[in-house]
């Protein structure tokens, strides 16, 4: 099937859908605002697997909410789905006008650059303007990060970055001394920030490295847990030296 039928296809049952079913009747743009949220984290946690067979399952759950959306908007003539795709369409010829127009780019820098000169140009306030208040804040940092970058706010090279991150766990270390607790937060928030930027230089996505640590000591948590079941103990029952003895056994057998 071609995928001009295919997305066609999912207009009509999305169609059928909201005229017979109670449950997608009733649905709002607020009802569906979690959902939507959920089935992204879906996704990412299978881009993170590489999971293919579940990528391609959330995305389709994705699609089907893009096009949920649109079908509210059409009914309060608001906007269509084909509002939607034209719109995208027009913003990525816009944008790329070294593919669409006479500019000459040398790399994949002067693209990003020019993408944020051209959304200033179409009444942004800042380079930082694209970045969405309610994202997670490590998330939040490398796009706030990569912005700056554009407009050339940013280390000449890895060593100053991790020369940076040294100088902030420091000023943590300092703060930490002294016992405010206020300061600490602080300068915690700062040591994160310059490892953030140090994982940028090392070509490291900062979000799914500490995701991909969240998974191991997960795995290795409830291996121990296992372990320990097996002894006929719980781990509440041992001490902190027989759980490490635990955890390095799981360690090495992996």
């Amino acid at each position: 099937m071609q995928p001009e039928k295919a997305f066609s296809r999912l207009l009509q049952i999305m169609d059928d859908l909201r005229e017979k079913c109670p449950w997608d009747r009733k649905q709002t743009l607020q009802s569906l605002r979690q959902q939507t949220i959920e089935e992204l984290y879906e996704l990412t946690d299978a881009i993170t697997e590489e999971d293919y067979k579940s990528i391609r399952e959330e995305l389709g759950d994705l699609m089907l909410h893009i096009v949920f959306y649109a079908k509210i908007g059409s009914e309060k003539q608001a906007f269509t789905i084909t509002d939607v795709l034209n719109g995208i369409c027009e913003k990525l010829i816009a944008r790329h006008p070294h593919i669409y127009g006479d500019v000459k780019v040398e790399n994949e820098e002067d693209v990003k650059q020019n993408w944020e000169k051209l959304k200033l140009k179409e009444g942004k306030e800042s380079v930082l303007s694209g970045v969405p208040v309610s994202l997670p804040a490590l998330v939040k940092a490398m796009r706030l990060q990569t912005k700056a970058k554009t407009v050339g706010f940013e280390w000449d090279d890895t060593a100053q970055v991790l020369e940076k991150v040294k100088e902030e766990t420091r000023e943590l270390e300092e703060a930490v001394a002294k016992g405010d607790q206020n300061e600490i937060e602080a300068e915690f928030g700062d040591l994160m920030f310059a490892l953030v930027n140090y994982s940028r230089f090392l070509k490291v996505d900062a979000e799914n490295a500490l995701e991909r640590t969240n998974k191991k000591f997960i795995r290795r948590f409830k291996a121990m847990e296992t372990l320990a079941a097996q002894s006929g103990r719980t781990l509440d029952e041992m001490s902190l030296m027989e759980m490490d003895g635990l955890w390095n056994e799981i360690k090495k057998g992996e």
